[in-house]
């Protein structure tokens, strides 16, 4: 400790710089921040979602200008993290990266039951078209404005969205039809 820093400075770790940014322009929009193990996730209102991803890709500091992937998790079965977020079964979680910095942030977006649509990233990222699809197939969550919204990991008849905690584990019989497209399988 330098004689010019004081005890208070030294034991305060300093806030990022983004979260700063994300603080000044997006208050209402914040739900929380969750620094864990020096990992940054920030928690944002679905309604705001695009316009925050599109600030960290193009004028944040550092810039978050690789999307890394787009995935989803269903809370229907943990009544804290239901209450927490005003009952949004999903969480649509956006995994970020900066090629400048190698810093990366998490964009997590509760998603609720009823309306399971969020504003597609493609406009920003052309890697989230099959991302955003994966997350569709799995999940059944849509993604407005998509320019190819299909599965695309399971069959285009397929019943039922596998990564649901209310999915079988075993299914609902689709192994047991399973054969390839032949007949003595």
């Amino acid at each position: 400790m330098s004689e010019q820093q004081t005890a208070a400075e030294v034991a305060e770790p300093q806030e990022p710089i983004v979260i700063q940014q994300l603080k000044e322009k997006f208050s209402d929009h914040i739900l929380a921040f969750i620094d864990q193990r020096s990992e940054l996730s920030v928690i944002v209102s679905k309604d705001a979602s695009f316009e925050i991803l599109e600030f960290l890709k193009a004028s944040s500091n550092p810039s978050y200008d690789f999307l890394v992937d787009v995935t989803a998790i269903d809370y229907s079965q943990m009544e804290d993290v239901l209450v927490e977020y005003d009952y949004a079964r999903f969480m649509v979680i956006y995994h970020l990266n900066s090629f400048m910095t190698n810093e990366r942030l998490r964009v997590k977006v509760p998603v609720n039951e009823k309306e399971l649509t969020i504003k597609s990233t493609v406009a920003l990222w052309k890697s989230a078209d099959w991302l955003e699809r994966e997350v569709y197939d799995m999940f059944g969550i849509n993604f407005d404005g998509h320019p190819d919204l299909r599965r695309i990991l399971m069959p285009d008849d397929f019943e039922g969205f596998p990564l649901r905690k209310d999915y079988p584990l075993r299914g609902r019989g689709e192994r047991e039809k399973f054969n390839f497209g032949r007949e003595n399988v």
